[in-house]
């Protein structure tokens, strides 16, 4: 729990330099942008060799693709339930089945499991999550974003292989059998380390809550569905058919992350509803502080 209350200090920093004038509004954006070409493969190009080959590494990847089609179907049936409209339908379908696995979900795996246990949320969220956000993603922001917003086949293949975590976690599994030189393993270590601090203090700079009224209901059955439903139900299926090893309870660690930021980002740039993009991803962050320690110790 010591490491759970660091980052919690890191994210009351971001807040607080948001108040002060030095900083320009950039500031979580640069940090962000360092994350994702420095930090994170930092982290994947040290971690990923240390994985053993098995199928075991698969469960994280179908894990994460199951919870995205078994949430994306409970979203469907709430927005004819309930009559929400376009945007709203697809705010939710593009912010509830996908969780922040990565700029929280590894901090947070980190702080409760220990580093050893990263490299399955690494699993989760590239082949995972990431996929899912250029693939799945791309599909409901043409579907029911603004009409000038349009994704082709080669658009969503380029943002794929040219992220770069991605690329460093192809090159983890190709050169994974070469030993790493102390001075590079050095550096790497010192690059990944970067990344709980940067993320959360990111996270807590760009912190924004706004919701409007007619908003307030989805806003709370999204949250609920997110934060208690899924990982509930995910644990209560998974120990039902016995499975309680380090990979599943991570795997269901990482279903229970709040919205992701990056779909929060899209969906308000597609127009889809951005206010209550912008407090799905926001009050999803508040509130796993609460339901992410409550998770770890059902687990």
């Amino acid at each position: 729990m010591e490491n759970f209350f660091i980052i919690t200090i890191y994210l009351l920093i971001g807040i607080g330099l948001n108040r002060l004038t030095n900083f320009p509004k950039e500031t979580a954006n640069v940090l962000n942008q360092f994350v994702i070409y420095i930090s994170l493969p930092a982290l994947v190009l040290l971690t990923i060799p240390e994985l053993e080959i098995s199928f075991t590494l698969l469960t994280p990847i179908i894990f994460c693709w199951v919870v995205l089609i078994f949430t994306a179907s409970i979203i469907l049936f709430l927005a004819s339930f309930f009559k929400w409209n376009k945007k709203i339908t697809g705010c939710m379908l593009l912010l509830i089945p996908m969780g922040n696995t990565s700029f929280l979900g590894i901090p947070m795996v980190e702080a409760f499991f220990g580093i050893d246990a990263v490299k399955y949320a690494l699993l989760y969220d590239q082949p995972g999550t990431f996929l899912a956000l250029a693939t799945y993603g791309s599909v409901i922001i043409a579907v029911f974003g603004n009409s000038g917003v349009k994704v082709s086949a080669s658009e969503i293949l380029k943002r794929v292989f040219t992220f770069p975590p991605f690329i460093a976690l192809i090159a983890a599994f190709i050169f994974r059998t070469i030993e790493y030189s102390s001075i590079f393993t050095n550096i790497l270590s010192v690059l990944a380390s970067t990344l709980i601090p940067l993320v959360m203090i990111a996270v807590g700079f760009q912190l924004k809550i706004k919701i409007h009224t007619d908003e307030l209901k989805p806003l709370g059955y999204g949250l609920i569905l997110k934060l208690i439903i899924i990982p509930a139900a995910a644990l209560l299926i998974t120990r039902m058919f016995g499975f309680n090893d380090e990979v599943t309870n991570v795997s269901i660690f990482e279903s229970a992350m709040p919205p992701m930021v990056s779909a929060g980002a899209l969906a308000i740039m597609a127009g889809l509803a951005p206010n209550l993009a912008a407090a799905l991803v926001g009050f999803g962050i508040i509130l796993s502080f609460i339901t992410l320690p409550v998770l770890f110790y059902l687990l």
